[in-house]
């Protein structure tokens, strides 16, 4: 990345990269080390609507392009990514701080959502039903709904931006990506690969910035849809304000899901399954677990495995293949996060891990490192089992039945996930039924769905009709058009009088 440390990022606007006219800018960081990457240029309003008067433009002639072709078009940017696979992987540890694994794995997800993506032929198709009337026909069909945005997180620089890119283009819209301004490099390689596609200029377009970008997307007239992925008070902004525009939106918030422990879980396959759902990623991703709710003799059953793997784990720079945990994304988040460990402990929880002060061989000095904490005796009421943390941080409550703990998880306003750990199919049936989250993992830590089904999050973690990816990915990113037709001749070019009985 050492060629990248002085480089003022672009924009990627009507198929050529563009400079921001915006003059402000801010530096890109390695969060393991602090080294400086590039510049991400702080765009302003002329450059968004330069993005959006491009889009206006690719849109009829992209509609036009047949959907086969289009999905010719995701056939080969899935091999331009499989290709850069490596490249986009240790961009996003470098640029974020995940291990290498997991960047390999999200880059793996990335590469999965082009792939269902490419499957719109089949996916866009409409409905027709013959003679719903004596010879009358009635059908409908999906068209684009146009101009698509989307405003991404820092978390997954890879493959949530593609929760939304491939499915809109293949749907025959044109898209503007807002990356987060954190974590900018990854999609730029992204659209290097989109570039080599031969797309009509302006299909897609990518706008470096902050707040401003954010806001002008929400109220730019041009701009027909708003895909968000943030926290759960920004997603309700988001919604409210581009709902407000008379745009359609998609606003993905925050999450503090749950994992109920029974009795007679398999207690290492249990531990392994939290293990890398809390701590993956740092504990940095909206489908975490980090509330563990054990039921009766669970809790002695599963505490001892369960703190010996935490401090079993290898803390330190994410592009060292033996780190199992890597850096927060900042140093503003590593400070945010050790004040939450201080705020829990204050309210009564006991550090059984504490991985405030981290150090060690692999930990730099300029580094934003928390190592993985486990907080025990924590009531549910508490801030730190209601409030999202978004870090290395599990807290563990009590409870006596799968009843109370299934209350524990609905007391929650957040819906996104929630796993069981059991051997019991009749447990699972209970709580698979009660629960109030939009995605469940059976003895599963991280219940994350592939692409060609919906991430459905609930409640405050979600505020709209249709989800990301999957078949919901299809019904937001086109509309219905209902035809129903009817004709006077007889086939042979003969006109025919019909007479109604």
């Amino acid at each position: 990345m050492s060629a990248t440390a002085t480089r003022l990022l672009d924009n990627y606007v009507a198929g050529a990269w563009t400079p921001a006219a915006a003059s402000d800018a801010l530096d890109v960081t390695n969060p393991a080390t602090g080294e400086v990457l590039a510049r991400v240029p702080l765009s302003g309003a002329s450059d968004l609507d330069a993005a959006v008067r491009a889009a206006r433009a690719a849109l009829p002639v992209w509609r036009a392009v047949s959907v086969i072709e289009r999905a010719r078009r995701l056939f080969a940017l899935r091999e331009g990514l499989v290709a850069r696979q490596e490249d986009l992987a240790r961009c996003v540890t470098a640029e974020m701080g995940k291990t290498i694994g997991d960047a390999r794995a999200e880059v793996g997800r990335m590469i999965e959502m082009v792939e269902a993506a490419c499957a719109v032929p089949t996916t866009m198709q409409g409905r027709i039903l013959e003679d719903v009337a004596r010879n009358v026909d009635c059908e409908t069909i999906r068209q684009p709904v146009g101009v698509c945005a989307a405003i991404v997180p820092f978390n997954f620089p890879a493959m949530v931006p593609f929760w939304f890119l491939p499915f809109a283009i293949g749907c025959g819209n044109t898209f503007i990506l807002k990356p987060s301004e954190q974590v900018p490099l990854t999609q730029q390689i992204a659209f290097e690969v989109l570039d080599g596609l031969d797309l009509p200029a302006g299909v897609v377009n990518l706008v470096n910035g902050g707040r401003e970008i954010v806001e002008g997307i929400l109220d730019h007239p041009g701009i027909d849809a708003v895909s968000f992925v943030g926290s759960a008070p920004v997603a309700k902004i988001v919604y409210e304000r581009a709902a407000q525009a008379g745009k359609r939106v998609q606003a993905l918030g925050g999450a503090k899901n749950h994992i109920v422990v029974m009795p007679d879980a398999v207690i290492d396959k249990t531990v392994g399954g939290i293990v890398g759902s809390a701590f993956g990623a740092a504990g940095q991703r909206c489908m975490a677990g980090s509330v563990v709710v054990t039921v009766g003799e669970a809790h002695d059953r599963l505490m001892p495995a369960l703190v010996q793997a935490t401090e079993a784990l290898a803390v330190g720079d994410g592009s060292d293949e033996a780190t199992e945990v890597g850096p927060v994304v900042s140093c503003q988040a590593r400070d945010r996060i050790a004040a939450w460990i201080d705020r829990g402990v204050a309210d009564g929880a006991t550090p059984v891990v504490d991985g405030r002060g981290v150090g060690g061989d692999g930990i730099h000095p300029e580094g934003a490192f928390v190592g993985p904490t486990i907080l025990d005796d924590v009531l549910p009421g508490m801030d730190i089992a209601q409030e999202e943390v978004f870090g290395p941080v599990l807290v563990v409550v009590r409870a006596e039945s799968l009843d109370e703990a299934t209350a524990i998880v609905n007391a929650s306003r957040f819906g996104n996930g929630t796993s069981i750990f059991t051997e019991s199919g009749a447990a699972v049936r209970r709580f698979r039924h009660d629960v109030e989250a939009g995605m469940v993992g059976v003895n599963i830590g991280v219940a994350a769905p592939v692409a060609f089904f919906p991430f459905s999050g609930w409640k405050d973690s979600f505020l709209g009709d249709l989800h990301a990816h999957g078949g919901d990915a299809v019904e937001f990113f086109t509309r219905k058009k209902t035809v129903t037709s009817r004709w006077f001749s007889d086939g042979q070019g003969h006109g025919t009088y019909f007479v109604e009985t």
